[in-house]
């Protein structure tokens, strides 16, 4: 028997797709050609290793030996000597005692937030982290602030005025004078380099401001693993953070080392507690062999070859200084993520089609993607291109930019 349509209990999806269509900020999915023909400036390969040669054998290799997949959890027989040996040549590569890899970096991001912090704790979160990181404070239980993007003295001034865990409160009036108080557990959470714009955090300066005040530092490295830090070990390891015992780092390895799946790198007594508190950890099936043969061989690779990172950068800041000289506004890149604004979504799609047409593959990002609703064409250096397909993707941008 027909549903009267006002039983219909998905009937709001439609309306709500009619905002959207209104809105210009439809979205559709595509299947990627494994032989396209365009200049890709819109993945995260930043370093041009996700067809490397190796890289890929590396892959075949491990699902030949261990399977397609993992078959389980890491707790029960999702646990390879590959991800031991991944594990411990990424904690040795950027500095840390030890590290986690789990199935995906949004699933390390709620791992490190939600694992860290819990009720009762002050989780402080920059204004345009990635959208995982707010995740993981929604979950986390805590009290959580979001403070100004990229601002140490604001952390600095909330983790100073922020109100005691309640049993600290409750027992702050038997606390004998000149004693210590009980100190409420604080996170700050922040990336490292901001997936829109591709400017970076101010580290130092954030983790002075927690180590004020006795307060852990989470840090996002997605987009800083493998193009900052000395031959790419990361945004931390430049700021001087690698190894810190207050310091807990996540990473992708689905951007630089051109694969699939994440890692917490940290003090060896956090990734214990990760393995037994982390419920994307212990309840999620764990990342496939084959991509933790590949990332294996890719950082092995980025090990061997640290000219890689610097090659990223210098393209990166190339093609944005192309682009403000024609006149486009662009965010000068930290890493190898170019940003340039575009007046409207409807003119950032349009744009975005225009360069697909010219033969150039680029990142749209509209609302609500991005948190200050400006609309952007996302743009990614990556280490294997040329300088003549820079100057060829900065012409195509350039040539079909809006007049408005």
């Amino acid at each position: 028997m027909p549903q009267d349509r006002h039983d219909d209990p998905f009937e709001w999806i439609d309306e709500e797709s009619e905002r959207r269509s209104r809105a210009g900020l439809v979205r559709t999915i595509k299947p990627r050609p494994a032989d396209s023909p365009l200049l890709d400036l819109a993945g995260n390969d930043y370093l041009g290793l996700a067809r490397h040669p190796e890289v890929t054998a590396a892959a075949g290799a491990a699902a030949a030996r261990w399977g397609a997949g993992s078959t389980g959890s890491r707790l029960v027989t999702g646990h390879t000597e590959l991800h031991a040996a991944l594990e411990a040549e990424l904690a040795a590569f950027c500095g840390f005692e030890a590290a986690l890899v789990f199935s995906s970096g949004y699933a390390a991001n709620l791992a490190a937030v939600t694992a860290l912090s819990g009720r009762d704790a002050l989780v402080l979160s920059d204004a345009v982290n990635h959208a995982s990181l707010i995740d993981g404070c929604r979950l986390s239980r805590a009290e959580v602030a979001v403070v100004p993007h990229a601002d140490p003295e604001a952390v600095r001034k909330a983790l100073e005025t922020a109100s005691p865990a309640p049993e600290a409160a409750e027992t702050a009036a038997e606390t004998p004078r000149g004693s210590r108080r009980p100190r409420r557990r604080a996170l700050v959470v922040t990336d490292s380099v901001f997936s829109v714009d591709g400017n970076a955090a101010p580290l130092p300066g954030l983790a002075a401001a927690c180590r004020a005040y006795g307060a852990a530092l989470v840090i996002d490295d997605a987009h800083g693993f493998g193009v900052l830090g000395d031959g790419g070990r990361g945004a931390p390891q430049g700021a001087g953070l690698a190894g810190a015992r207050d310091v807990v780092v996540t990473v992708t390895l689905s951007k630089a080392l051109g694969s699939q799946g994440g890692a917490v790198l940290g003090p060896a007594r956090v990734i214990e507690h990760l393995v037994n508190s982390a419920r994307t950890f212990i309840f999620d099936t764990g990342l496939n062999p084959a991509a933790v043969g590949a990332a294996l061989a890719s950082l092995r690779l980025l090990r061997h070859e640290p000219e890689r990172p610097a090659r990223a950068r210098a393209l990166a800041t190339g093609l944005y200084e192309r682009l403000t000289a024609a006149g486009l506004s662009a965010v000068r890149p930290d890493a190898s993520v170019v940003s340039v604004r575009a007046p409207s979504p409807e003119q950032a799609v349009q744009w975005a089609a225009d360069c697909r047409a010219a033969g150039l593959a680029v990142g749209c990002f509209r609302p609500p993607s991005v948190p200050d609703g400006i609309s952007r064409l996302r743009l990614t250096a990556r280490a294997d291109l040329t300088d003549q397909q820079i100057e060829e993707a900065a012409d195509a941008i350039v040539r079909t930019a809006p007049t408005a």
